[in-house]
């Protein structure tokens, strides 16, 4: 049996060395019945709720599925043996189930290991198809729902590199499929290939702040290999298995059919490539087909996108955000930049949107103006549809009913609000399949209806509304009132009925479907999974509520051991806080919280839930806000502001009477890594910390990060400041550092941790990393995830307990 190893760096005292070799480890007995448990299946019903798709998989990866043939390009990341991504999540077993009965069906003729994903309902919902990866490549499925059988259509000739390569043609009698050309040139070895000259990149002297982009293409032979793994062919695949080639062999990167089945979009990749932004970012082509494959018109041609404005509201010049309208055969609609894309020029209209019916003969017909940017549509019928428009630096969103009919008049504003402030939020309007399969707002007697998640600062409290078209009044229909569950509305499924389908639990009962009857108001389930976790039932749990010291209302939820006397409070509990800090433009909206106490207690390897079941107290989803009001930006006054919040979190608890407060770790990941390294290197208030994937240097993301749109070169000192690395002589709190070390989130590469740990040894810090083997930004196989368990619990034994 093959044995992998973690690369280890310990702690400075544990060892003579700075190395050690160790198989994987697993972590205690209590931590291990809540973390290796098998997990419910996913669930996707048919539009009419007669059916349910039951979708299994195993709780985690293995190592062994992380240890793949994999090549990086274009910001992507390729298995080449099986011509699919080569961080797909698969399937492992399917069943169906009529809603209405109670057993789940085997799905028969499934292969042997399935490896599932890409999962297509048919336009008419009797089948579904899916695709299976095998040793050699990746076979296409169909299912067919009322028997419960599944057939091979194909062998493993799909190219799923760039998506799923399912559509289906709107008859549903055949399948739209990317398929590997018999053609196919063999994959260069980059290490054997000699160069024939240096790779060089130029700049014309344009202004072009893009982030940190991995697994970028580096020289002429990754574009060789980069065209030979996306290039397919589109072929008509039959239920019997015939193939005819509708398109020959090219880089597609998308397709799209017209509503009524009568057209198709085909986006293909052109040259030139890029070496600084990924294949998104490449030239691209539209082009809409007939179905004989006639050429009916090109309908967007985008230049190579490496030069872009700065600011999160900067978009690319040209059309943009095209798509089909949803409720009319063959229109499209896409989106112009008025401001240049900049989001600096001052304009009276940032954005316009355009209608171009096919065939495409007359010039695109202006519907709307938007006085920012552009932010999505939703349609209706020909005289109804809804757009949003967006600032970021505001955080302000707005909403419009507009007349698709009447092109250019004034738009009707339905909503005007911060969108960070969630006790404003209106909800989301409902939506309805129309008789083109496609998903448009559900309109009834004139009304609209609303489906909330109902955040208030008493609590959270769902709710259904029906909104008239014409006076834009409000009638509540519904709330959930819940006092012991939770409530997600997720569909109205009959409007003149009541039947809504939604789903309950409890901080101790796993989610769960049901149809609620608002007539008649009754609860009928339609599933029934059962709780995994029942070893900690009985902790308790709470939402707490307090204030920093500058009065923002802060809320975190409280964990405290099954049996814990909270009234005598004679046992002074250790504490673990996990956080990720979040920015605001306002107080308001930072002071408001999301948090239920009713939510399903779910541990996972993302909080430190686990420890309430080896006498810890914890603090999960503390409230971490990081404010800049007005014309100061967040980041202005971070370290201040993350020291407030991680004071007033620990203060809260200690009031309370159940922690020593001695005894505090503080752990986060990605950002929350960043987090608990600068309060570990400005505060005194932990003894102990846990830092994963995170970036430590931000000179090594100069051009922004998170949510900072400045740049290096004109707030240096802030770069600075917040950079645990600049400031690695602070740090003297015991630090455990993890990574994967196949980290693939922009700004956050595996060398971030690797330097900053060189920097904190080579200062004497106390501080131990572990570098996870095969793993990207979040974490998969089962074996590294017991062992980083093992390793947390070890070391917050240690500095909290030892």
């Amino acid at each position: 049996m093959k044995k992998h190893f973690l690369s280890l760096l310990l702690l400075t005292g544990l060892t003579l060395f700075a190395q050690e070799n160790l198989t994987f480890q697993k972590p205690s007995a209590e931590i291990l019945a809540l973390a290796d448990y098998q997990r419910a299946p996913s669930v996707t019903m048919d539009s009419k709720k007669e059916w349910m798709l039951l979708s299994y998989r195993d709780t985690y990866k293995s190592l062994e599925d992380l240890n793949q043939e994999e090549m990086r390009l274009g910001g992507l990341r390729i298995n080449p043996l099986t011509h699919i991504s080569s961080a797909t999540t698969f399937i492992n077993n399917l069943t169906v189930r009529r809603i209405a009965a109670k057993e789940e069906i085997q799905v028969a003729g499934l292969p042997r290991n399935p490896r599932i994903t890409n999962l297509s309902w048919s336009p008419d919902e009797t089948k579904i198809a899916f695709t299976n990866t095998v040793s050699d490549g990746t076979e296409l499925w169909v299912l067919d729902v009322a028997s419960a059988k599944a057939t091979r259509l194909t062998g493993p000739t799909l190219n799923a590199v760039m998506g799923n390569p399912i559509s289906w043609f709107r008859d549903g009698k055949a399948l739209l499929v990317n398929v590997l050309p018999n053609d196919r040139p063999a994959l260069v070895d980059s290490k054997k290939d000699l160069p024939k000259g240096p790779t060089i990149s130029v700049s014309d002297g344009s202004k072009s702040q893009n982030r940190t982009y991995p697994d970028l293409l580096k020289n002429a032979t990754d574009e060789a290999n980069f065209e030979t793994l996306v290039r397919s062919e589109l072929q008509r695949i039959a239920f019997d298995g015939s193939a005819s080639v509708f398109k020959p062999a090219d880089l597609y990167a998308g397709v799209s059919f017209s509503p009524d089945g009568s057209l198709l979009m085909v986006t293909t990749i052109r040259k030139p490539y890029s070496y600084i932004v990924p294949v998104s970012r490449f030239p691209m082509q539209s082009d809409v087909y007939d179905l004989s494959g006639r050429l009916v018109k090109t309908v967007n041609e985008v230049p190579l996108n490496e030069v872009m404005p700065k600011g999160f509201m900067a978009v690319r010049k040209g059309k943009r955000s095209m798509g089909w309208r949803a409720d009319e055969p063959a229109t499209l609609c896409f989106v112009e930049a008025l401001d240049g894309g900049d989001p600096a020029n001052q304009v009276e209209f940032r954005d316009e949107v355009f209608l171009w019916k096919a065939p495409f003969d007359a010039a695109p017909v202006s519907l709307v103006k938007l006085k920012q940017r552009y932010g999505g549509m939703l349609w209706g019928n020909a005289t109804t549809a809804m757009v949003t428009e967006e600032w970021y630096d505001t955080r302000n969103e707005k909403a419009f009913l507009i007349d698709p009919s009447k092109p250019g008049a004034a738009p009707r504003l339905v909503s005007d609000r911060n969108s960070q402030d969630i006790y404003s939020d209106p909800g989301q309007v409902e939506t309805v399949r129309n008789a083109y399969g496609r998903y448009v707002m559900a309109i009834e007697n004139g009304n609209v209806f609303l489906i909330g998640d109902g955040f208030t600062k008493e609590g959270q409290f769902p709710f259904i509304e029906e909104m008239n078209l014409s006076t834009l009044k409000k009638k509540r229909l519904y709330t959930s009132v819940y006092k012991d569950r939770k409530e997600d509305l997720l569909s109205i499924e009959d409007f003149k009925k009541g039947k809504v389908l939604v789903m309950l639990q409890s901080a101790t009962d796993y989610p769960n479907y049901y149809f609620r009857d608002l007539k008649k108001k009754t609860l009928t389930p339609v599933t029934t999974f059962a709780n995994p976790f029942e070893s900690i039932r009985n902790v308790y749990k709470e939402v707490i509520y307090y204030k920093r010291k500058d009065g923002v209302a802060l809320s975190g939820t409280l964990y405290l051991p099954a049996g814990y006397d909270r009234t005598a409070k004679k046992e002074k509990l250790p504490l673990l806080i996990w956080a990720y800090p979040e920015e605001f433009k306002d107080r308001n909206s930072a002071g408001q919280s999301n948090k239920n106490p009713n939510e399903f207690t779910f541990p996972n390897y993302g909080s430190f839930v686990y420890w309430v079941t080896k006498g810890y107290a914890v603090l999960d989803d503390a409230s971490f806000p990081i404010i800049g009001e007005g014309t100061t930006e967040p980041n202005d006054t971070f370290l201040t502001q993350l020291v407030d919040d991680a004071a007033a979190a620990i203060d809260a608890v200690d009031a309370l009477g159940y922690i020593n407060r001695k005894k505090v770790a503080i752990g986060g990941h990605s950002y929350g890594a960043f987090m608990t390294a600068n309060l570990l290197t400005h505060s005194n208030l932990f003894a102990c910390g846990i830092a994963r994937s995170g970036a430590y240097n931000r000179t090594l993301t100069p051009f922004g990060f998170q949510s900072e749109q400045r740049n290096y070169w004109e707030i240096p000192e802030i770069y600075n400041t917040m950079s645990p690395f600049m400031n690695a002589e602070k740090m003297k709190t015991p630090l455990l550092l993890v990574h994967g070390d196949a980290d693939n989130n922009p700004g956050t590469f595996t060398l971030q941790t690797e330097r900053y740990f060189q920097a904190l040894k080579g200062l004497g810090a106390p501080v131990r990393m572990v570098l996870l083997p095969k793993e990207a930004h979040g974490y998969a196989a089962k074996e590294n995830i017991l062992h980083l368990l093992w390793e947390e619990d070890r070391f917050l034994e240690k500095y909290l307990k030892g």
